[in-house]
């Protein structure tokens, strides 16, 4: 068993995010007029302040930034250790996501890891973790 996640509460601009994962996208928000990618997500962009803002979905794939492998259990249903990961997201330039990378030993999670998106579905949100790419 793993603890609960706490869950975001979803709103018109964050839900094409969270909800994306059930059709299999990882959905960014970007300004239609410049382009910018925006998260998280927000109604106007950053850069230009147009309201003109929509989801774009993006490969779901980048690197892994930075990381840290956490041991403390903090709920004692929480498989430990665990790492959290800021990834850099391919075709979103700017956007680093911050996630868990799962599916392999902690130890074996270094930076320049190239990752890819899975979702895990928790009641209406799909929340994006990610595997090393092979």
């Amino acid at each position: 068993m793993t603890a609960p996640r706490p869950l975001p509460r979803l709103d018109a601009d964050n839900r094409p995010f969270w909800t994306g994962g059930e059709v299999g996208e990882l959905r960014i928000m970007r300004c239609r007029d410049c382009g910018t990618f925006l998260h998280p997500p927000r109604p106007v962009c950053r850069h230009c302040l147009s309201e003109n803002v929509g989801p774009e979905v993006v490969p779901g794939t980048g690197v892994v930034d930075t990381y840290t492998v956490n041991y403390q259990k903090w709920h004692p249903a929480m498989d430990v250790p665990f790492v959290i990961a800021r990834v850099a997201l391919d075709g979103a330039p700017g956007v680093y996501l911050t996630t868990n990378i799962v599916g392999c030993p902690a130890e074996s999670v270094d930076v320049g890891d190239r990752v890819r998106v899975r979702f895990e579905q928790h009641e209406d949100v799909w929340l994006p973790l990610f595997e090393k790419i092979a």
